[in-house]
């Protein structure tokens, strides 16, 4: 209960190659990108990556780190489809499950329960039971007798999720106009690793703000990484929009070229290389 404060490398000191990796936010917005940079620098690879999908996904697939991939969606939000992510489908990078977003969410709540699945309607009807030949179906056992989809839980070894502010202790807070599932990723975790646009102490979290912006509880939080603009390129609303001219570039570089040139020693060099090259774009 005490400080779990630690850096990004500290974190991703912590993960290993096999590992469930879920990722918070949503699409390109409130991602983790100072987390998943830190993991692009490391050697670890063969995950199942569990994400509603933006450029974390893109970047890891590119990579060629992801075996397999368990999403609703991978979207830069303004660019509908993100490139890198299609180049690595398409190149068959890695194996995918596509669930209804209904169903992504049930499986959530479900890990976070430390149940084994949730039924739920979400699915039925569609192709996602024939796309997901691993999907089985379940009768309720009262009077109606209806049929659902039994979607499994989704456990995560680990969780990286991002959010506005957070203390020491590990409890977060968004700011934002929604907290999209990052609470049932840290809950559906074994290890919980939160990254935060600023460390504040903790009465500052509650001072003039709603009790339901208090998304992230330290019981279920591990680490805790003070990342100022650590969402980047990604959206964290109220702190900084979506970087939409960086991420047109981002979506039109060829991967190893952005990798040589962005993704280097640490998250000081990859800021710092954003600044220039927004100097060079004249901005």
């Amino acid at each position: 209960m005490g400080d779990k404060t630690m850096t990004a490398d500290e974190v991703v000191a912590r993960l290993e190659s096999g590992m469930t990796l879920g990722i918070g936010g949503w699409g390109s917005r409130r991602k983790p990108m100072a987390l998943v940079r830190a993991l692009l620098r490391s050697a670890i690879g063969d995950l199942t990556v569990v994400s509603y999908g933006g450029p974390d996904v893109g970047m890891l697939g590119a990579a060629g780190r992801i075996r397999r991939l368990v999403t609703a969606f991978v979207t830069l939000d303004s660019i509908p489809l993100e490139p890198h992510y299609r180049a690595a489908r398409e190149r068959g990078g890695f194996r995918l499950t596509e669930v209804d977003e209904g169903m992504f969410l049930s499986g959530l709540q479900a890990a976070a329960h430390r149940l084994p699945f949730l039924p739920v309607r979400a699915g039925l009807g569609s192709d996602v039971m024939r796309a997901g030949p691993d999907l089985r179906t379940v009768t309720s056992p009262y009077a109606d007798g209806e049929t659902f989809v039994a979607m499994p839980a989704l456990r995560l070894d680990a969780a990286l999720v991002h959010v506005n502010r957070a203390d020491r202790l590990g409890n977060g807070q968004y700011l934002g106009p929604d907290p999209y599932f990052d609470d049932l990723f840290c809950e559906a975790a074994d290890a919980a690793y939160v990254s935060c646009e600023r460390l504040v102490d903790t009465p500052e979290l509650t001072r003039g703000a709603a009790p339901q912006s208090l998304l992230l509880k330290r019981l279920a939080v591990t680490g805790v990484v003070e990342a100022p603009n650590g969402a980047h390129f990604t959206s964290c609303a109220p702190d900084h929009g979506r970087d939409e001219e960086f991420q047109r570039c981002y979506a039109s570089m060829p991967w190893p070229e952005f990798t040589e040139r962005f993704l280097g020693r640490d998250e000081a060099a990859y800021q710092a290389a954003v600044r220039d090259w927004r100097k060079e774009q004249g901005r």
